[in-house]
């Protein structure tokens, strides 16, 4: 992997995480403080720059504006970002706004209209957690896959973690990706996504294929994102894999 910066990533976040995040190499979590070395945690770290955008304007001028014919949700926060975001290298400004963004896509009101009464508030939670991590990783305009760390690929991260089975590692990651994000929810989330610069996309159709999702910039080349992600994605799957406590989960 190629390393640009291995100064220690430390934040505080609102919620404590699990502990057993620290599972994964280069990740130490004690309760709500988070500190993450990048020289071990990523599998390639190549940029240590982000797009945010203050939350809390997202909050106020962007969630509750619906879109028209003449403009699409897309289009309303492609502009958002392209007025109110900025580059930044405080990598614990990223995460302190993942935070914030799946606190509020994740959230319980949902869980009634999901139609998945095995996912609980608990599983809300470890999404948080994951999403919150994943927001470091990072895709450029050309498409090329600069920052992968664990929690790219989130049914392998998320069952070391949480000493998830396969069904139910499964069953998270459709929450995340698939039926989660109804219509309602996928405008919530394009829209929630402009506070870390562009639009969540997916590698994969389906659990089984397990490519992982990432936040990134519009007009990325999405075919570049696929044929990169393609030639790395099985052995740090596997790498990922290892550090289960409970192999037989």
């Amino acid at each position: 992997m190629t390393t640009i910066d291995t100064t220690a990533i430390t934040v505080e976040l609102p919620e404590a995480f699990d502990q057993r995040w620290s599972r994964l190499p280069g990740l130490q979590v004690d309760g709500w403080r988070i500190t993450i070395d990048p020289a071990e945690y990523f599998f390639r770290f190549e940029s240590n720059t982000w797009l945010v955008a203050d939350w809390e304007l997202v909050k106020s001028q962007l969630l509750d504006v619906d879109e028209t014919t003449e403009s699409a949700v897309e289009q309303l926060a492609l502009d958002f970002i392209k007025q109110h975001s900025e580059s930044t290298s405080d990598a614990a400004r990223v995460l302190a706004t993942a935070y914030e963004v799946y606190a509020y896509l994740f959230r319980e009101e949902h869980l009634a209209g999901l139609g998945l009464p095995q996912i609980t508030a608990d599983h809300l939670r470890m999404l948080r957690e994951a999403a919150t991590l994943m927001a470091l990783n990072k895709v450029e305009l050309d498409g090329h896959i600069s920052n992968v760390g664990p929690c790219w690929f989130f049914p392998a991260a998320t069952s070391v973690v949480f000493d998830l089975d396969d069904e139910m590692g499964g069953m998270l990651d459709e929450v995340y990706h698939g039926g989660w994000f109804n219509e309602h929810r996928r405008i919530e989330s394009i829209k929630a996504h402009a506070a870390l610069g562009g639009r969540l996309v997916h590698g994969c159709q389906s659990v089984p294929d397990q490519s992982g999702g990432v936040v990134a910039p519009y007009g990325a080349s999405m075919a570049n994102f696929r044929d990169d992600l393609a030639a790395f994605k099985a052995g740090w799957i596997a790498q990922v894999y290892v550090h289960r406590v409970n192999p037989a989960a």
